[in-house]
């Protein structure tokens, strides 16, 4: 897709982002993939949402190497924020937004392009009035854990 288509139909998905409850915006953004730039740029998209929870696949390339040969951790940290903050749009209503205040990663597994995809699986632990916390896994292509974390989340109007 061109520059320009993508930047319009991104236009036409996102517009309605100030009035829709998360959950609805969440999936629509789902129904079109990879209809938000930083998704396109890492090779993330959202590919389930649910009430209070998310996953993201992550289709891994040498470009996010770092310089030991294996996937930086600032993108996996990335992809970690990533799953944690879809999970807490799912939570929020029309006329909210979120951004995050805390993001805790706990690497345990050398990741590089052969452990492509991952998944980054989400979940909502609290919801309340102005914060928001959720806990993320992200798993290889084989299933194996290979980061896990937390996230707090400030809720503020559109």
């Amino acid at each position: 897709m061109q520059e320009n288509e993508f930047l319009k139909l991104a236009a036409e998905i996102h517009r309605d982002f100030e009035s829709m409850p998360g959950l609805d915006y969440l999936r629509t953004v789902m129904a079109h993939k990879r209809t938000y730039p930083y998704g396109e740029l890492l090779n993330m998209d959202v590919v389930a949402a649910g009430d209070g929870t998310a996953e993201v696949s992550a289709r891994l390339g040498y470009e996010f190497y770092n310089p030991m040969m294996r996937i930086h951790g600032g993108y996996l940290a990335s992809l970690m924020d990533t799953a944690l903050g879809s999970a807490i749009i799912t939570k929020l209503g029309g006329g909210q937004g979120a951004g995050t205040v805390n993001l805790n990663v706990h690497y345990v597994r050398k990741v590089d392009v052969d452990s492509s995809p991952l998944l980054a699986k989400a979940k909502v632990l609290h919801a309340g009035r102005s914060m928001l916390t959720a806990e993320a896994q992200v798993f290889d292509a084989a299933g194996n854990l290979c980061v896990h974390g937390t996230g707090t989340f400030l809720i503020y109007p559109k």
